[in-house]
């Protein structure tokens, strides 16, 4: 299978891991397995992985402290994998950096179709710009995708950058939550996907997150960007 993407798949239900494993691999996809988060990690710092499906509730670290974890030396794709439906776990796992959120009902094929989409997300080229767009106290420079606010860098993670770069070019246009959804996670996903990532965002670029001047909610319709 020279060329495929290589998975690893963390949960400590065997059936689980197996079914995921059959289902991966019938779709050209090299898997690595395992039970734990400590055996994740060594896994992880051996192995080039281009993708984590990430079972929450485990014994010792779980799902939650490992992504933690991850995100501080990589922004590799995860997919937590959860028996809880819960909102409140769903915003947890995008806050803390996670790129989907799949609930254990879901079927095999749609899990693959849906790392398979993040995959997608993550390993799309983006052609050369050396633009720059300037809106005061914030900045972008597309060429080296830095992100200035009052003069400073902030790290983006490469989702957020993309969403800012979007809004940015296109200020002042409405975006509705459908048109977000299928232009960022291909349809896959709900309105609390979208307001956990615009919230980080918003952390990192506006001088007081919970008064927005640049990221703007349209109330029942979706956002838009102020560019002043």
């Amino acid at each position: 299978m020279s060329g495929s993407k290589t998975i690893l798949v963390v949960d400590d239900d065997p059936d689980i891991v197996e079914l995921l494993r059959d289902f991966l691999e019938n779709d050209n996809f090299q898997v690595i397995t395992a039970c734990g988060t400590d055996q994740a990690w060594d896994i992880f710092k051996e192995n080039p992985v281009h993708g984590i499906v990430l079972d929450i509730m485990m014994p010792g670290q779980n799902g939650f402290e490992f992504c933690r974890r991850i995100r501080g030396e990589s922004q590799v794709p995860i997919l937590f994998l959860s028996a809880r439906s819960d909102d409140v776990d769903k915003i947890r796992g995008l806050t803390l950096g996670g790129d989907d959120y799949i609930v254990k009902t879901a079927s095999p094929g749609e899990i693959v179709a849906r790392v398979k989409a993040v995959l997608r997300r993550s390993a799309s080229p983006q052609p050369m710009d050396d633009r720059v767009l300037d809106y005061g106290r914030i900045r972008l420079n597309l060429s080296t995708r830095e992100v200035e606010v009052d003069g400073n860098i902030v790290a983006l993670t490469p989702k957020e950058y993309e969403l800012l770069r979007f809004f940015a070019e296109h200020p002042r246009h409405v975006f509705s939550y459908e048109q977000l959804l299928a232009n960022f996670w291909n349809g896959v996903g709900d309105r609390h996907t979208i307001r956990v990532h615009l919230s980080r965002l918003r952390e990192k670029i506006e001088a007081d997150p919970n008064q927005p001047l640049f990221l703007v909610n349209v109330w029942g319709v979706g956002y838009r960007f102020e560019g002043g």
